[in-house]
């Protein structure tokens, strides 16, 4: 599995595509605000010659959402999400007036997905892993044969997400830390919901946080 990262809108926050030798892909987080934005993602799909077939969430704060309407209608795609998070989706328009952004409509067609289940595309299958306590119900994404996990704002290089949010708990996100991402390989690459990757090995080593459970 192939990963290309695009960091997005005024939180930085990094949209990610990947993809295998199938030419299909998936779309996780698009948080592409303008129509530039929007262009560099399908710009790099229309180059890599790429299909998308799912578009993914990891969570539904505003940030990780503001190109999903986009993505959905541009490319005719359902919305995979736990269906928990669709309080966090719910609370998008409020964060939207108080930092003058535009907050488009969820998309209408939605698919509910929960830890144990699969996500497949192409030769590729994401591992649904249930890591709420940066939002009520966020889910990760492990990819076991290249060792890949898609974490959304669970774990940061060098950090945490943070808990001060609707939804959010500090012992719930260490326990999902603890029991979910630090189970994985120590060599798991870490595809965080902002800043550069990491691995689940390094923090492990080094997170001054994950020593609050």
């Amino acid at each position: 599995m192939q990963v290309a990262q695009f960091t997005f809108n005024d939180f930085q926050e990094n949209t990610y595509i990947a993809h295998d030798s199938s030419l299909e892909c998936v779309i996780i987080d698009p948080g592409c605000k303008n129509a530039n934005e929007q262009n560099q993602l399908i710009t790099y799909i229309n180059d890599m010659g790429l299909k998308p077939v799912k578009l993914i969430n990891t969570h539904c704060h505003i940030d990780h959402v503001l190109g999903n309407a986009f993505v959905a209608k541009y490319y005719q795609l359902e919305l995979y999400l736990h269906k928990d998070e669709l309080i966090t989706y719910a609370d998008t328009g409020r964060w939207a007036d108080m930092f003058g952004l535009v907050m488009d409509e969820i998309p209408e067609k939605k698919v509910f997905i929960e830890e144990g289940q699969q996500l497949q595309f192409g030769e590729t299958t994401l591992q649904i892993l249930f890591t709420p306590g940066h939002s009520i119900a966020s889910l990760s994404f492990f990819e076991a044969k290249s060792q890949q996990v898609f974490a959304g704002d669970v774990l940061f290089y060098g950090s945490i997400g943070r808990t001060d949010l609707p939804g959010g708990n500090m012992k719930t996100l260490t326990q999902s830390i603890h029991h979910k991402l630090f189970n994985l390989p120590d060599n798991t690459t870490v595809w965080s919901g902002h800043g550069p990757k990491t691995t689940i090995g390094y923090e492990k080593r080094t997170n001054p946080f994950v020593g609050l459970f």
